[in-house]
Order: structure tokens, then sequence, then C-alpha cells
């Protein structure tokens, strides 16, 4: 069967509504695998999460790295949250987000790793359903693609319901099924499995920073995962099946409702 051609993706709706209706993303899919009723009141417009100034510090961050241009716009667009009203400087989250870009922008490789056209979507069909993606550098002529990502610190280790073991964050944060879906994406625009690569910058004074690379074994458990899952997360989208809550999220909380006491013991 033939799906109907979707939305046609643009700098301007990629993050848009209809576009989350459509399209299945990484991002997305990361929400179901949290709490599937979050995931649905998000795509539904029944719940925005907050994210403090994080999401505008990533959005300032990559912009950096995007073009002059981009840079100025968002400083700009957002002059209220990123300056101090009464001079100064900046806020102490965009003093650090300047420190960290200043960190990669002195370090030749880094930057090297990075060339390539910037923001690029795409689109791809994968197990059944339309996907996007928006990729932070491509480079053609040398078959590869870079993800710009902060963390805390390169050596932090978490545990891993998912791998059953302690991860690095590039594992914690799914950022290997993330590369290992765009590798996918890549490669049904392409005909060629392009190599991923992560540009890693902490939030520490000084950041510290790394170019990581994925062995190629690591993708084929991630589709698999992701394929094991997208039966299910289908039907939820199409309002098939009713929602898990996972009853620890923020819209879980905002619209949880008593039924009944808990014993103390259940409460750890």
């Amino acid at each position: 069967m033939t799906l109907a051609k979707p939305l046609q993706l643009t700098q301007t709706n990629y993050h848009s509504s209809e576009a989350n209706r459509e399209y299945f993303s990484v991002s997305q899919f990361k929400d179901f695998m949290e709490c599937e009723s979050k995931a649905l009141a998000k795509i539904n417009e029944e719940f925005e999460e907050s994210y403090g100034n994080a999401l505008l510090v990533g959005s300032y961050t990559h912009a950096a790295f995007e073009s002059d241009e981009a840079f100025r716009t968002i400083n700009e667009e957002n002059s209220d949250v990123i300056f101090k009203k009464r001079g100064g400087g900046k806020y102490a989250d965009f003093e650090l987000a300047d420190l960290m870009i200043e960190t990669i922008k002195n370090d030749k490789f880094a930057m090297f790793a990075m060339e390539g056209e910037k923001e690029i979507i795409l689109t791809a069909e994968l197990f059944g359903v339309p996907w996007k993606c928006k990729i932070d550098s491509i480079n053609h002529s040398r078959n590869t693609f870079t993800d710009l990502k902060t963390t805390r610190s390169l050596k932090q280790r978490f545990w891993s319901d998912k791998y059953q073991k302690y991860v690095s964050f590039v594992e914690a944060w799914d950022y290997v099924l993330q590369m290992a879906m765009y590798r996918e994406i890549i490669h049904q625009n392409t005909g060629a499995y392009y190599s991923p690569y992560i540009v890693a910058v902490t939030k520490e004074d000084p950041p510290d920073k790394a170019v990581l690379h994925f062995d190629d074994s690591r993708f084929q458990f991630e589709l698999d995962f992701v394929e094991h899952m997208m039966d299910r997360y289908i039907e939820l989208k199409a309002g098939k099946t009713a929602p898990s809550r996972c009853e620890k999220c923020a819209y879980c909380r905002k619209t949880k409702q008593l039924k009944d006491t808990v014993e103390i013991g259940e409460l750890v």
C-alpha cells in the first residue's frame, strides 16, 4: 500500500503540530518511550512541556554553528531572555553557552568534524510510516553527518534499563538510537550509509570536549528496538488503543486523579 504524500517540511513548519501528527521523529519516539499519555497529549496540543531555558540555550548553541545570520536572529528575537535588563552582559546560562561555543570554535578538529550543510531536513518511510529528521551537519563529499551535543560531563555514567548496565550519556539519552535512525533516513535519500559523529561539549568551566564515533555494530540493535515498539506506537498515534501513564512525568502529575491510598513502602 502506498501512503498518501505527507506534508512538505520546511524550516518554518518542521516543529509544527501538523508535522508532528503526520511524521514520527526520534524525539517523538522517545516521548512515547517515556510516557505514552504525555506523547499523545503533546501531539494533540493538550500539553506543552516546560524546559525552562534549556531548549533556548540548546538552540542558541546550535545557531552559533549554523550561520552568523541564524545566531544574530536568535539573539535579537530572545534579547529579553539572553541579556540582563540593566546591562552587564548575558545571563549565566548564555555566558556558559558562549564559553562552550568558543571551546568548539577554537578546536580545529571539532570544527572539521562539523563541516557540511547545516540544519538539513530529510524524510523517509520506515516501519510503514513517514519519519522526519533535521541534521546539524551533513557532508556528502565525506559521507558523514555530525550532531552537536551538550552534556554535564563526558565521563558521567548512568544506569540503563534498556541496556541493563551502566552506560555513557550517549547511550543514556538514546543518541545511538538517534544516529541509527538518521543513518537509515540518509540511506533512503542517498543510497549510501553515512558515518555519524557527535561533537560533545560539557557544561563545565572550562568545558571539556570530544568528537565521538560509533562502531557500526551498534546500529542494528537500535533499529530492531525501534521496530519492536512501532506497532504499538502507530496504533496509539492513530487512536486505536489507549495509552498507558507513567505517573512520573509533568503531564501525569498535572492530570492525576486520586482513586485510592498508597502504603508508604510504595513511595520508594
